[in-house]
């Protein structure tokens, strides 16, 4: 019962609380719904700071690697659609320094980390091909890494 109760939590965990679940672009559902919690957590002012930050995208990918680490265990995928914990850390990571008010650099962060995501390009391909969870999460903590250095670039260049 209690095996089952914690495959349970391991599961709507990885699933992104559910929004991996859906039938369409299931990645891109995800890091909207992360998006938006973000926002609501924001908006509530337990994002203030530059720790706050950092702590949630570690939590998050400490967290989400632990869960995709049980969820896997039955599963027959290699990195099934539904698990989108690792999208969430990513964007965590890549929105590290922003305010939702930096609504166009909040926009940057996301469509890079889209990019990066999908493209696979570099260390992103890399990360994803080390086994198991860890690889699963890696891509993503690395696309989100490298967004957030264009949100960097993007912070210095425009006039915002």
């Amino acid at each position: 019962m209690l095996s089952r109760f914690l495959h349970f939590i391991a599961v709507w965990v990885s699933s992104g609380f559910g929004s991996g679940y859906s039938l369409r672009a299931p990645g891109t559902v995800g890091s909207v719904a992360a998006l938006i919690f973000w926002v609501m957590v924001a908006r509530l002012e337990m994002l203030q700071s530059l720790t706050s930050q950092i702590a949630l995208a570690g939590v998050t990918t400490i967290v989400g690697t632990i869960a995709v680490f049980f969820a896997m265990r039955r599963e027959s995928s290699e990195d099934p659609q539904w698990i989108v914990i690792d999208e969430w850390a990513g964007l965590f990571i890549a929105l590290v320094g922003l305010q939702p008010s930096q609504w166009v650099l909040v926009l940057v962060a996301w469509v890079s980390f889209r990019f990066f995501d999908v493209s696979k390009i570099g260390p992103v391909g890399v990360a994803e091909r080390v086994p198991g969870a860890v690889g699963i999460m890696g891509d993503d903590v690395v696309a989100g890494l490298l967004a957030g250095a264009v949100v960097w670039i993007a912070r210095v260049a425009l006039p915002l």
